[in-house]
């Protein structure tokens, strides 16, 4: 056997493009769907991220994927990789 490196596959995330009002960076709000605890009802938990776009491609309401990388400021630690619809 060989010493060979793990490569980890990059996660991906996709989310929809609320905000691209700044230069070269997207605002991304990413939905999960959790189970209460106690209710067991279905909870849909949102958050916005700040995602980079070198070249203003993405619009409002654009869907998009997402993946983390470094941290490219203070609050933008995701890149947009590719808009699918």
């Amino acid at each position: 056997m060989q010493n060979q490196a793990q490569v980890k596959k990059p996660k991906y995330q996709i989310g929809i493009v609320v905000s691209d009002k700044m230069d070269k960076t997207a605002v991304v709000k990413l939905e999960t769907l959790t189970v209460h605890k106690l209710y067991k009802k279905i909870i849909k938990r949102k958050r916005k991220v700040k995602a980079h776009d070198p070249k203003n491609a993405a619009k409002i309401g654009d869907k998009v994927k997402i993946t983390s990388s470094r941290p490219l400021s203070k609050e933008k630690k995701y890149r947009i990789v590719e808009i699918v619809k």
